[in-house]
């Protein structure tokens, strides 16, 4: 199907839910720049806490619950098809696997000149089987990052290098300001209901709470610290999500068995993140796996609080080029330990940032789809993945 120039493009995006995390927000962040262009934007979830502002910004929201990772989801590909006849979008983007089967189903069913364009990014390093494949079959592959790009790669040679495009994820510098403060109502109210952070500097590890984020190291660099004498106060931020909470008892059983109820807090989830990481001393990403970007990092960054992550994976590459400093080796609670000691004692002065902003990554993923519907002069002719 090619779009004439002057038309305004329909994009129908896909995911499980609208909750919270880094595949949520792009995908808020790239419907409420569709609506400002003038486009029609729509999505399709689970739901979920950021469909009012998803829809206040001017996009439709469908609800289908797309995301369970089992055969019965599969019984919602029928719907699926009628709601692609019914909102007849140019653009179908993917940004999850078993919502991309039901969507790729869905679309594979209809006839050739009713079918969107297809698209799909791929988020992070999954699991390498037939399953997961599914996110290499868009016309174009969006990598969140070089090291996504080169996952795909490594893993599915059967995917052509000329139809990835790696879309870094971004930050608006005018929703995290280099050197921003909170305001003193906001901060005399947060140690008001955290008073245990009071006084003290604030090491800050943000994050849902799963197994993967790297709690545990984190409860060992602060037992750490209280055995070194070092009087500092740790926040784990995030919630924990349906089924995760016999994890959260379990971090707060180990808290209180190692004494550490004085040095660490559970704050939950926030929204008040930006307010957060500027009253932190730094920020940390210990995640056991690579990340496939490290969104939480370029944020902090972005404030100017200086960060210590995992040398891997996405973390690592963003260190690499704007904090090379906050860089340490994966697993070595040692050189954990002294990175951030030696930060507290001598705090880094951390450059402002001026690359993965939030405009550029916007940009690029509007320039595909212009490129697939013809829009942007370079017309795409549609590749075959319905086999």
């Amino acid at each position: 199907m090619t779009i004439r120039s002057e038309q305004r493009l329909t994009v129908l995006q896909v995911l499980p839910a609208l909750d919270s995390g880094g595949v949520e927000r792009g995908t808020l962040e790239v419907a409420e720049e569709l609506v400002r262009r003038g486009h029609r934007s729509t999505v399709v979830s689970a739901g979920g806490r950021m469909v009012n502002r998803l829809m206040a910004s001017g996009s439709e929201h469908f609800s289908m619950p797309i995301g369970a990772k089992s055969p019965f989801t599969l019984r919602h590909v029928p719907a699926f098809r009628r709601l692609l006849l019914h909102v007849r979008p140019d653009i179908l983007h993917v940004r999850s696997r078993m919502p991309a089967w039901i969507a790729w189903l869905a679309w594979r069913s209809l006839p050739a000149e009713h079918r969107p364009r297809f698209l799909t990014t791929a988020h992070g390093m999954y699991s390498v089987n037939r399953y997961s494949a599914i996110m290499t079959r868009g016309e174009k592959v969006i990598a969140v990052s070089n090291t996504i790009r080169d996952y795909l790669l490594q893993n599915y040679p059967a995917l052509p290098e000329d139809r990835i495009h790696v879309i870094h994820r971004g930050v608006a510098p005018e929703t995290f300001p280099y050197g921003f403060q909170p305001t003193s109502s906001w901060k005399s109210k947060f140690l008001a209901d955290h008073p245990r952070a009071a006084g003290k500097p604030i090491i800050t590890l943000p994050g849902r709470i799963t197994r993967l984020k790297g709690h545990p190291e984190f409860l060992d660099l602060m037992n750490s610290l209280k055995n070194a004498g070092v009087d500092a106060h740790g926040l784990i931020v995030g919630g924990a999500a349906p089924g995760k909470e016999r994890y959260l008892r379990e971090l707060e059983a180990d808290v209180a068995s190692r004494g550490l109820s004085e040095h660490v807090t559970f704050t939950g989830h926030r929204r008040d993140i930006q307010e957060i990481f500027s009253i932190s001393q730094m920020v940390l990403s210990l995640s056991r796996k690579p990340e496939s970007f490290g969104r939480t990092v370029l944020e902090a960054i972005n404030l100017g609080v200086p960060v210590i992550g995992h040398d891997m994976g996405g973390v690592g590459e963003v260190l690499a080029q704007l904090f090379p400093s906050g860089r340490v080796p994966p697993g070595d609670a040692e050189a954990l330990c002294q990175q951030v000691r030696q930060f507290l004692e001598h705090p880094p002065e951390v450059p402002q940032n001026t690359r993965f902003t939030l405009q550029e990554m916007l940009d690029k993923t509007l320039d595909i789809y212009d490129a697939l519907t013809g829009r942007g002069g370079e017309t795409t002719t549609p590749i075959n993945t319905a086999a």
